[in-house]
Parts: structure tokens; C-alpha cells; sequence
């Protein structure tokens, strides 16, 4: 990389949400992410992410590459070893080997792994008919898990749209709502899906349906919520009891993600999980 590339790729890396974006993107490895994920996880709207994506990739820190319908970015390792080489070279004064410890630290597996070790669990909600409970657990987690968690989520029998009332409410928590959209639980268990490390059913209805064979084995738990959609009343009480629901939701959440997953065997990690779905948050009207 030469001194116009690495001032190029330092302007794309010097604003605040791009600088996320990419810091994500190097831990997510080669699986990538898709754009709406990596909004919600930067917590910014997707246009404007599209825009921030458009700036790395013109730098060359970021590659993109189409899985069907879907676009998927990936960290470009070989930018940033050439970023990380051209603020190394000729380092210590030519005295390579007192300096050859951080460079070490910094490159070696950067073909194999991410930069940053530390792993990122996938994490999928299900419910009926993925239009409001489910939804609203994959914006909470996607926000809460700051890069630690891909949050996703489906359901058994998906509804054409998101419940208006679950959009409304995403939308007052800022979150770019038009990144939320139900989908078929099947589209997880084919062979191209993500691998899940955890699926969590938050309606008894899903809990009660013959699942999909997951990819992997991966930890499940059901955190049973009342349906906020079928609540009958004015508009006023309608949105308490949404708001309610996704209380209860987030404080389950926020237990969830600070668990010390990896410290945690498979047992003791579904103990955990399944307490976690007796929180609720003092919701009692």
C-alpha cells in the first residue's frame, strides 16, 4: 500500500460509524455480514450504512459478495495487512528485530481468523408468525450485543408484514425499521444458512410446533411472551402493552448477553438460559 491508499484508508476509517462498521466486519471473519445487520449493530439507518459501506469498499478495507438475493460483506484481510505494512515499514529504525514481536502479534493469521479472537454467536427468535415478539428480540439483541451476537429471527408460519404496531415502536427506539421483515423459519435450516449458537422460542405457539433440523447443535431455550398482537384496544393501551412486551424482552436480553458464555459448559449454559426465561421484569398491570 502506498501513502495515498493508507491516506484514503484512514479518511474512510475516520468517522465514527464506519470505524464500527469495519471493527464488526474483521471480527465477523468470512462469514460477513449482510448491511442491515451491520446497521443495526452500529445502530445507525441502512441508507445511511449503504453509504459508510460504499467508502470502506472504495478504500479497499471491505469486499462484497452476492449469496443469492442478498449481498454479504466481508473484511478485506489483505487491505488491512497492507495498511498495517505501510505504518510498519522500516519501523525501529531499521532495527526490525526489536519491533518484530508487534509485528508478529498483529499479522500472523490474518488469512486464517479474524484480527479479534473473541467469537460471535449467532442467535435466532422464533415465534408463529415473526411480526412482533421475535422481530423485537432481534432489534434489541442486534443493539444490546455490540458486536457479540448476530441476532435473527422467523417464524413458523411468517405473516406477509410486520406488525404495524411492532414497527411503530421499533421506530421510536430508532431502529431502521425497514430492516425488519418476517421470514419462514426454513430459510435457517437449509445448508447455506447461518450456523445458529442459540434458538430461542418466544411464543408457547412456535414452542409447541415440530422445528426444523438446526445446522450444528445449538443451545435452545423458550422465553415465553404474551402475544402483544393479540391484544383488543384503543391505540393508547395497545401501545402500553407493546411497550411492555418489549421491557420484558430486553431485560431477558440484556441478562442473556452478559452471561459468561464461554466459560460455560453446554448444561450450565442451558440452565442459565432457561432461568433467564422466568424474568419478568415486573410487568403486571
Amino acid at each position: 500500500m502506498d501513502k495515498t491508499e493508507a491516506i484514503a484508508a484512514f479518511a474512510a476509517l475516520s468517522q465514527s460509524a464506519r470505524l464500527d462498521a469495519f471493527r464488526l466486519l474483521v471480527q465477523a471473519g468470512d462469514e460477513g455480514m449482510l448491511a442491515g445487520d451491520i446497521a443495526r449493530a452500529v445502530d445507525v439507518r441502512q441508507n445511511t450504512m449503504s453509504t459508510n459501506l460504499s467508502v470502506l469498499l472504495r478504500a479497499g478495507l471491505i469486499a462484497n459478495h452476492r449469496q443469492g438475493r442478498t449481498v454479504r460483506y466481508v473484511a478485506d484481510m489483505e487491505g488491512l495487512k497492507g495498511l498495517l505494512g505501510f505504518l510498519l515499514q522500516d519501523c525501529c529504525g531499521g532495527q526490525v528485530e526489536q519491533c518484530a514481536p508487534l509485528i508478529d502479534s498483529l499479522t500472523n493469521g490474518c488469512d486464517a481468523q479474524s484480527v479479534n479472537t473473541q467469537k460471535t454467536y449467532n442467535v435466532l427468535f422464533l415465534c408463529h408468525a415473526n411480526s412482533a415478539r421475535s422481530l423485537m428480540a432481534e432489534a434489541i439483541l442486534q443493539r444490546e450485543g455490540k458486536g457479540r451476537f448476530r441476532a435473527f429471527s422467523a417464524g413458523s408460519s411468517p405473516a406477509p408484514h410486520a406488525n404495524p404496531n411492532t414497527l411503530a415502536l421499533l421506530a421510536r427506539n430508532n431502529f431502521d425499521v425497514g430492516a425488519f421483515k418476517p421470514k419462514s423459519w426454513d430459510v435457517f435450516s437449509s445448508k447455506d444458512a447461518p450456523k445458529m449458537d442459540f434458538v430461542i422460542t418466544v411464543c408457547d405457539k412456535a414452542a409447541g410446533e415440530p422445528c426444523p433440523t438446526w445446522p450444528g447443535q445449538p443451545v435452545t431455550a423458550h422465553w415465553g411472551v404474551h402475544d402483544p398482537a393479540a391484544f383488543e384496544g384503543n391505540e393508547a393501551h395497545t401501545a402500553v402493552i407493546f411497550n411492555k412486551t418489549y421491557a420484558q424482552l430486553r431485560s431477558r436480553i440484556s441478562g442473556f448477553a452478559n452471561l459468561p458464555i464461554d466459560s460455560l459448559d453446554q448444561l450450565a449454559l442451558k440452565r442459565q438460559m432457561d432461568a433467564i426465561g422466568g424474568i419478568t421484569a415486573d410487568l403486571d398491570d
